[in-house]
This record gives C-alpha cells, sequence and structure tokens, in this order.
C-alpha cells in the first residue's frame, strides 16, 4: 500500500458537481493498493497516519497528530500511486491492485482509520472520477509506502 498524507487547511471531494466529503483542518489521505498488500500493512498504515506528528502544538512546532488536533480526514482512493514509469511515456498500472481486491482493501482501510481516529472519516467514490481540492497547509505532504516499513 501506497499513501500520500496531505495536511490541510480544508479538503473536498467533488463527483459529478455534488460534494461528497468536505473538511476543514485535518488530512486528506490518497491510498493506493497492490495485490500484494496485507490487512498488516492496512493496520500499519492506518496507525502510522493517525500518530503522525504533524501538526503544530502551542510553539508552532509540529508534535502533534490528527487525532490530537480534533482533526478531520478524507481518504480518496488513488490506483495511480502505483504508476510504474520505467519505459516509455505512458505510466503502466499493473501493480495496482483490480477493484475485486482494492476495493475490500480500500474499505477496510477506511474502517480502520475510523477505528484508530475514534470517530468517521470522509471518502470519495471508488473508480469515480472526482475532483479533489484542497488547501495543503505548511505544505505538508507525506508519502508512504508500506513496503519500507522503517
Amino acid at each position: 500500500m501506497k499513501a500520500v498524507i496531505q495536511r490541510v487547511s480544508e479538503a473536498s471531494v467533488t463527483i459529478e458537481g455534488k460534494k461528497v466529503a468536505e473538511i476543514k483542518k485535518g488530512l486528506l489521505i490518497l491510498v493506493g493498493i497492490e495485490d500484494a498488500s496485507s490487512q498488516e500493512d492496512r493496520n500499519w498504515l492506518a496507525a502510522k497516519i493517525a500518530n503522525l506528528r504533524i501538526f503544530g502544538d502551542e510553539n508552532g512546532v509540529m508534535n502533534l497528530s490528527v487525532k490530537e488536533v480534533d482533526g478531520e480526514v478524507i481518504v480518496v482512493s488513488q490506483f495511480t500511486l502505483h504508476a510504474s514509469t520505467k519505459k516509455g511515456n505512458r505510466p503502466s498500472y499493473i501493480k495496482a491492485s483490480k477493484p475485486d481486491i482494492a476495493i475490500p482493501m480500500y474499505e477496510s482501510f477506511v474502517k480502520q482509520m475510523e477505528t484508530e481516529l475514534g470517530k468517521k472519516v470522509q471518502i470519495g467514490e471508488f473508480g469515480a472520477d472526482m475532483k479533489v481540492a484542497l488547501e495543503n497547509d505548511g505544505p505538508v505532504t507525506i508519502i508512504i509506502d508500506t513496503k519500507n516499513k522503517e
């Protein structure tokens, strides 16, 4: 699994002109799933993201997690995170899971994030043509790949 985590002042997801998710201070998480992604990866990634200390404390030091600042979260599926650009100029998405594997893992990841945060997270729609808007705060953008657990 791969994730791009963006600390946001606000973010939203719109599908066919209808806003389906909207948050203020929190995290926009783009998550990509591959066939090798496991429940262990899901649990590790959700815990890592929920506890990342990337929000400012009273001294402006990034020392607080999204949980500690009572931030909101949007999770959006993003198969293009597994794009391979080794050959040519057209990315290959061969590593990205097909919907029959990706959808259950995505839904499971969302539930695990909710468990970690102790509250509901908002989502996009798997496979939909989504318009994602955000105001990146900082900017702070972090990329995590479960293949590189450090």
